[in-house]
């Protein structure tokens, strides 16, 4: 996958004018960060932190894709909602 593909559908959802709903934003952070960062890393934030705790729960759901596979996952997810 193109790096730059990537990058488009990055700032395609940043320029999204409705908001996607907190199940597909988590998705997205979660595919982001796997595709930028790896693996989940660290400590799950306790349960006085939700919000954390989740976006932590989706993005270790994704242990052990691969860069490229969550690029694609991502881009396709973007042109879901952009209609590209």
């Amino acid at each position: 996958m193109a790096g730059t593909e990537f990058d488009k559908a990055v700032k395609a959802v940043d320029a999204l004018d409705e908001d996607p709903g907190s199940d597909t934003k988590l998705r997205l952070y979660a595919l982001y960060k796997q595709a930028t960062v790896g693996d989940v890393d660290g400590k799950r934030p306790g349960f006085t932190n939700p919000v954390g705790r989740a976006k932590y729960d989706a993005w270790a759901a994704l242990a052990g894709t691969s860069t490229e596979q969550a690029e694609a996952d991502y881009v396709a997810e973007a042109g879901r909602l952009t209609g590209a």
